[in-house]
């Protein structure tokens, strides 16, 4: 167990201050990232927590003629005033004194070494979970009454110390923090998409909860969390989270700024340092294992884009190329990210296929109600987001609409077989009416020629009708997810290919003097000829003057893995859609889902000599509307 020094700045570092500006705060960062020694979390929590809680939570500074005063709480009962010069021009925020970082500072650190004695413990080399325990108690009994779930501006320590407020991740952060002082450096955050814990240890192989999720009356601080991983929950994204070291963990407290002051206004200044602050971490190197950051800044780059920067574009295809290649898969934001990019810029058929990824990594996990923002996420997307898509895109004639390409119609359904998917083996079911009304209306949208030009297969035991388990998502990359670059029977084609192209020709036309008699009358007629028309489209399938209204390739091939959308296969092939059947099998309780889990051993040999199914515990009540 180490020292810690002091003396959180050098006296070069210290000359930066009052921060005042943008550039000024990028500066201080730099010359600190740049030492051979970690980065104080809490300072840095504070200074950056102290500049956009100015901004953002108390607008009338800006506006002050001769000073102003900013209004903190302390507790419930009692505030106090911070003097806070008047802005200048040349300035993006008010000035930020040493003095104001600096008591705060000592505050947080005479908080944690007081009520932490270390010498009770042993002085122990690394970190116990009854010391990381205390820590996080210490934390939380100074924090007031009342969860804050989905409130602003709680994650820093600046708001621990002014207002005795945190949200989840502040907690872990404070929590890491706050070990940190004591020089427990082997403590450090591991970060799923909706969740922060903590590792520590030698070779940092223990972890513990620190903090708490949802509404927080769930606590399980201290615990392991091989319970969570065990019940394949999203929240604990299969063991395979951000393992954060000191300088990811300031990545993690910048990613984590917060810009808006309402719903729909954000602080152009305190935007502006968070991506200026992204790409002094991108830069050197501390944002390469982390795709939540990689997003969020490629959000920043899409409003503001920098001069000189890759493309937002880009910054979204690293994400999720990171969260492959050393994370098996197992984010699903890096996706949703990309498809709300796509979606933004009108490039439909693109975000389908982003959202269809999506759910390709959530269909390895088993639904909870701990899940509920991943489950918005998903809800927004298919009773909002899609249908939009569709209604734009069945509102005109175009021929490249996204309703004639038998592609999008896959991603489509590959979107809904991973949401049944991740509903299997749950103990909470997904779909409700609420979902199958939005995608029968979806699909109604695609002509029949369009879907059967989809070649689905179903795995063998989703044709059985019979419980499986899922696969990794690492062996389900694997399998053949969407287009076969190989056709089987060339000839077939070639005739559904000439039927489709003249079905095309007359939708595409329409309105103009091909659809004139002549052209039904056969290659007799003086104005024209069958022959003359099948020939006027090319080999891909694009009119010599406009675009065929199907786009004749290589036809898409998908693999559906669910048990719901393998039982839906005739129906969605079938001319005639029965929107009726669709729902209610759509909304049908899996034979997985119907029991709380499996039996297995003597339980399943018991429940098979009693003529009970050895797949069902007990039933399960229906999901209310």
């Amino acid at each position: 167990m180490g020292k810690r020094n002091m003396d959180a700045l050098s006296e070069e570092e210290k000359r930066l201050f009052p921060l005042k500006t943008v550039t000024s705060v990028v500066s201080l960062f730099e010359s600190i990232l740049k030492r051979t020694t970690e980065p104080d979390l809490a300072l840095l929590s504070i200074i950056v927590g102290c500049i956009e809680n100015t901004l953002t939570c108390n607008q009338q500074i800006l506006s002050g003629a001769k000073s102003t005063v900013l209004t903190t709480t302390v507790d419930e009962t009692s505030e106090k005033l911070l003097a806070i010069p008047p802005v200048r021009k040349e300035d993006d925020f008010p000035e930020i004194e040493w003095s104001i970082v600096e008591a705060l500072y000592v505050k947080f650190r005479a908080v944690i070494k007081s009520s932490v004695d270390v010498t009770q413990y042993g002085c122990p080399e690394f970190a116990t979970r009854e010391l990381v325990k205390k820590v996080s108690d210490v934390i939380w009994n100074t924090l007031t009454r009342s969860y804050y779930k989905d409130r602003a501006h709680l994650q820093s320590l600046y708001s621990y110390l002014t207002g005795n407020k945190l949200d989840c991740f502040g907690v872990a952060l404070a929590v890491v923090a706050g070990c940190q002082v004591l020089g427990f450096n082997d403590v450090h955050l591991a970060l799923s998409e909706d969740h922060a814990w903590v590792i520590f240890g030698l070779d940092g192989k223990e972890t513990a909860e620190v903090t708490w999720h949802g509404k927080g009356n769930e606590d399980k601080r201290g615990q392991p969390v091989d319970a969570g991983i065990q019940a394949r929950s999203w929240l604990y994204v299969s063991g395979n989270p951000v393992i954060c070291s000191r300088f990811t963990e300031v990545a993690s407290l910048v990613s984590s700024i917060n810009p808006s002051i309402t719903a729909t206004t954000d602080s152009l200044e305190v935007a502006s340092m968070q991506q200026s602050l992204l790409w002094v971490l991108y830069d050197t190197g501390h944002l390469t294992r982390y795709p939540m950051a990689l997003g969020n800044l490629a959000d920043l780059e899409e409003l503001s884009p920098t001069p000189g920067r890759c493309p937002c574009g880009q910054l979204f295809s690293q994400a999720i190329e990171v969260a492959r290649r050393c994370y098996g898969n197992s984010h699903v934001y890096p996706y949703t990210y990309q498809g709300g990019y796509f979606y933004r810029n009108r490039m439909y058929k693109e975000a389908l296929e982003s959202w269809a990824n999506a759910a390709d990594a959530i269909r390895s996990y088993n639904y909870s109600r701990e899940d509920e923002e991943i489950y918005k996420e998903f809800l927004e997307i298919a009773n909002e987001l899609i249908p939009f898509v569709m209604k734009v895109e069945g509102s005109g004639h175009s021929a490249r609409s996204i309703l004639k390409d038998s592609e999008c119609f896959a991603h489509l359904l590959r979107f809904y077989d991973g949401i049944c998917q991740w509903e299997e083996g749950s103990c909470t079911p997904v779909l409700h009416i609420g979902w199958a009304k939005p995608l029968v209306n979806t699909i109604s949208k695609f002509d029949s020629q369009v879907r059967r030009h989809v070649v689905i297969s179903c795995s063998e035991v989703a044709e059985e009708d019979t419980p499986a388990t899922k696969p990794p998502a690492k062996e389900q990359e694997k399998e053949e997810r969407l287009v076969d670059s190989h056709v089987g029977d060339k000839t077939a084609d070639q005739k559904a290919w000439l039927g489709s192209t003249v079905l095309a020709a007359l939708t595409d036309l329409c309105g103009r003097t091909v659809l004139s008699p002549s052209f039904f009358l056969g290659p007799d007629t003086k104005t024209g000829s069958y022959t003359q028309a099948i020939h006027s489209l090319n080999i891909s399938g694009t009119a010599a003057s406009t675009d065929s209204p199907v786009k004749i390739v290589n036809k898409p091939k998908l693999y559906l893995r669910s048990h719901k959308m393998a039982g839906l296969k005739d129906l969605l092939l079938s001319e005639k859609l029965n929107t009726h059947a669709i729902s209610l099998q759509l909304t049908a309780q899996s034979q997985v889902q119907l029991g709380g889990r499996k039996l297995r051993g003597e339980e399943a040999k018991d429940a098979k000599h009693e003529g009970r199914d050895a797949n069902l515990s007990r039933p399960k009540r229906t999901r209310k509307e």
